[in-house]
């Protein structure tokens, strides 16, 4: 019987100091939750300065303080503001059914 990849337990990352997220001109990001909250409100404008074709912050950030490589990798495919946020709320949905 072949193995499959088993998907990693989501863990719950409440991120300090200079660890956080600043959005640009806006809030400063803790979590996963605040980024969802954070991109809903966010104009594209400053969604384009995050996430463009040299970088995409937000895969960066989740990779490596949230330390979520399931969301990162999916969110580094992403290139739209409504993309991001049904990423970011897709992979919430596996908090909750935890």
């Amino acid at each position: 019987m072949k193995k499959t990849k088993k998907e990693e337990k989501p863990v719950v990352i409440n991120a300090k100091g200079e660890l956080c997220f600043w959005i640009n001109n806006g809030p400063i990001l803790n979590n996963i939750k605040d980024l969802k909250n954070a991109l809903k409100k966010m104009n594209e404008e400053t969604f384009k300065y995050h996430v463009n074709k040299e970088k995409n912050d937000f895969a960066v950030w989740i990779k490596n303080v949230m330390q979520n490589e399931t969301l990162a990798n999916k969110l580094a495919k992403t290139k739209t503001l409504k993309s991001t946020i049904k990423a970011v709320e897709d992979r919430l949905k596996k908090y909750k059914a935890k």
